[in-house]
């Protein structure tokens, strides 16, 4: 699953350019992105800039107020009592992602990772972006490693970002998304409750 507007209600750049003061000009770009108008690696990459001087401590405040989406972890408390895997992919960043697969007892994950330097943000990432590509290459490599055929695989998500791994996945769920992934996808939830994806699984045991 994608993290940011699909796991969680927020987008967490927009969290952390609040505390920047360049919450609007981030907002701009996450949205062109997310309608696929724009390239997701630049269009990060020129958030994140404007995330320069910001105290790594913001993640802790910004963290306080991360808001998981309805029924997000009945879903996982649901999959994992059926002997399912979860994996969370995002296009947002570790320090969060991660405070939340540990909230919701998910082992798997995937994120961005800002650079920081004397305690403060740089406004360079380090290391692979994950972009639409990457998410979909890391749903195979889930799968290969968890030993679970592509034919057992769903993928749920948001925006543009999410085409890929939706269009790898035997059944692509667009959850209250852009209309750039519902095109593509295989099925399209529109209430924001994510314990509809439940049925979902059914169909693939």
């Amino acid at each position: 699953m994608d993290v940011d507007s699909t796991v969680i209600e927020q987008e967490v750049i927009e969290l952390l350019a609040a505390h920047a003061g360049v919450e609007t000009a981030v907002r701009d770009i996450t949205d062109a992105a997310m309608r696929g108008e724009l390239d997701f690696e630049g269009s990060l990459r020129a958030r994140v800039s404007l995330l320069r001087g910001l105290p790594v401590s913001a993640f802790d405040e910004v963290w306080n107020t991360v808001r998981l989406t309805r029924g997000a972890r009945e879903l996982c408390n649901a999959l994992h009592a059926g002997g399912h895997q979860v994996a969370l992919v995002s296009g947002g960043f570790d320090v969060i992602v991660e405070r939340i697969a540990n909230d919701l007892d998910v082992r798997y994950f995937h994120a961005n990772r800002l650079e920081s330097d004397r305690g403060v943000l740089t406004g360079n990432l380090v290391g692979n972006i994950i972009d639409r590509a990457a998410k979909a290459s890391l749903l195979r490599t889930y799968a290969k490693q968890l030993d679970i055929p592509m034919s057992h695989t769903i993928a749920v998500g948001d925006g543009a970002n999410d085409i890929d791994m939706v269009e790898a996945a035997a059944i692509g769920v667009a959850f209250a998304a852009k209309p750039a992934l519902q095109a593509v996808s295989d099925v399209i939830i529109e209430e924001r409750d994510l314990r509809l994806v439940l049925p979902i699984v059914d169909q693939l045991v």
